[in-house]
């Protein structure tokens, strides 16, 4: 079993909002694939450097458990490519972790 965190950032990389809109279309996405979700909706902070500039940025997490890994991996490898154009970034991070349930 595996579980997938997706880290989604509430801003443009112009510093405006990204509608609300955007964030219940990925709701929609993941509970049409995952059939349940784990939103996180308080801000988290992240920073990152490149060479001498200190990058922030304010994400929600959204987490998602999946028993077929390599179909979740091929959802979420084009997800990840629509995330990127659909709320403008270069880069959006999702981590794999493998899961056990008790």
């Amino acid at each position: 079993m595996k579980e997938y965190d997706i880290f989604i950032p509430l801003y443009y990389n112009d510093g405006t909002s990204i509608e609300p809109a955007k964030f219940q279309d990925l709701q929609s996405r993941l509970l049409a694939h995952f059939e349940g979700l784990t939103y996180f909706p308080q801000p988290n902070h992240g920073f990152w450097r490149f060479g001498d500039v200190t990058y922030r940025d304010e994400i929600v997490i959204y987490r998602v458990i999946s028993q077929d890994s390599a179909a979740s991996h091929a959802v979420l490898s084009a997800l990840k490519k629509y995330l990127k154009e659909e709320f403008r970034q270069q880069e959006i991070l999702i981590i794999e972790r493998e899961i056990g349930l008790l």
